[in-house]
């Protein structure tokens, strides 16, 4: 099994997840290649001790990225910063030739986002994809299984959507992600969006134009200090799309859902989509519960199926167990590494977000800000 050498900028919550992800690497069954963790990089020294004590194979530690990329025993970067630093760090990524992983939004606006495409662009010999681990679920999988045998029929309706409850509590202390100098004028769509894009992207789905109702529920909020500071990023976003669907040249509604605020939930994704011959749910709510219901002109009932452990990448684990949010990490690095070494994914949603289907986001969000200065609906 090849070994891809990685280095980890920002060793935030998501570095550690990731980490935590190789260090089980032997979970999963015959993969062409591993991550070994060899080197680190954070603005301030409090992750590294995490690190060193779990992961020996880690020779450097630095506060400056550019020593990490400059490390030529390092091959592949996952990149976990501030939006604002995007641009500037995943370009010096890939011009200095590897392999990046990057936490979308991949640039803080639609101009950091094309200035990276075209560095990439200009770079074909490093692979470059985006986090979204939702979709690796295996009951969203089977999901894109139907979608891909054309079961659904005419599609007549898809939402599809991301619900935090994280900023429920208005007494929270404001970080970057709420600070539009840091986290962008998208707000809640760069920080979340993605997640509710993949699927209906990886589909093919296109939205030709938006509605959006975005809202900043708080404004202010605490600084951690004593002091009370404006708050002014979107804690929450509702899209409202025409979607246009190549298999059947016909046009549909899609609802789009990303959420900071939203009581009773803690962290949901979910999927429910509409069509004349099959229609299907799934929400991480009841993670082991795929809806499916077939219309052959007789009653309208939905069917149950209890998912297990049916995975894009096989694992160890039998297949009647449970699947999680650390499984999903894995299954999404285990996309990465697979098509890294392979040249495409092992099935067509069993791949990570492309930089195509990212350029997208930035064009849907970018015409979601515009549609709520203007209260009107915008081309995409």
């Amino acid at each position: 099994m090849k070994t891809i050498r990685f280095g980890i900028i920002g060793c935030g919550l998501m570095g550690r997840e990731f980490a935590s992800s190789a260090a089980r690497w032997c979970h999963l069954n015959d993969m062409p290649a591993r991550p070994e963790i060899v080197a680190i990089c954070n603005r301030s020294d409090k992750p590294f001790a995490w690190f060193t004590s779990n992961f020996p194979s880690i020779k450097q530690t630095t506060n400056d990225y550019r020593e990490l990329l400059a490390n030529e025993e390092v091959d592949a970067v996952y990149i976990a910063v501030p939006h604002d630093q995007h641009e500037a760090i995943y370009t010096d990524a890939i011009k200095a030739g590897k392999h990046l992983m990057g936490e979308k939004p991949f640039g803080i606006d639609k101009a950091a986002n094309e200035a990276i495409t075209a560095c990439a662009a200009e770079h074909p010999d490093v692979f470059v994809r985006c986090c979204s681990q939702m979709p690796f679920f295996p009951g969203v999988q089977k999901i894109g299984q139907i979608i891909e045998s054309g079961e659904l029929g005419q599609i007549i309706e898809v939402e599809t959507g991301f619900l935090h409850s994280s900023d429920m509590n208005t007494d929270k202390a404001i970080n970057w992600k709420r600070m539009i100098e840091f986290n962008g004028e998208y707000g809640v769509l760069g920080d979340l969006g993605m997640h509710a894009c993949h699927v209906p992207f990886r589909a093919g789905w296109k939205p030709k134009n938006v509605r959006a109702i975005l809202s900043n529920l708080v404004p202010t909020r605490p600084d951690g200090q004593g002091n009370t500071v404006p708050c002014e990023t979107w804690d929450n976003g509702t899209l409202l799309c025409d979607m246009h669907d190549p298999a059947t040249d016909a046009t549909f509604p899609w609802t789009f859902k990303s959420f900071r605020i939203a009581p009773g939930e803690k962290n949901t994704w979910y999927v429910r989509i509409l069509g004349t011959k099959t229609s299907v749910r799934f929400s991480t709510k009841n993670p082991k519960l795929l809806e499916v219901m077939k219309y052959d002109g007789s009653e309208q009932t939905w069917g149950q199926i209890d998912m297990g452990i049916d995975t894009a990448y096989p694992s160890i684990t039998g297949g009647i167990f449970e699947f999680g949010f650390s499984d999903a990490i894995q299954q999404m690095w285990a996309a990465f590494l697979y098509e890294l070494e392979h040249g495409k994914p092992i099935t067509k949603f069993g791949g990570c977000v492309t930089l195509d289907e990212v350029a997208l986001s930035h064009r849907l969000f970018t015409a979601a800000l515009e549609s709520q200065a203007q209260q009107s609906t915008v081309t995409v």
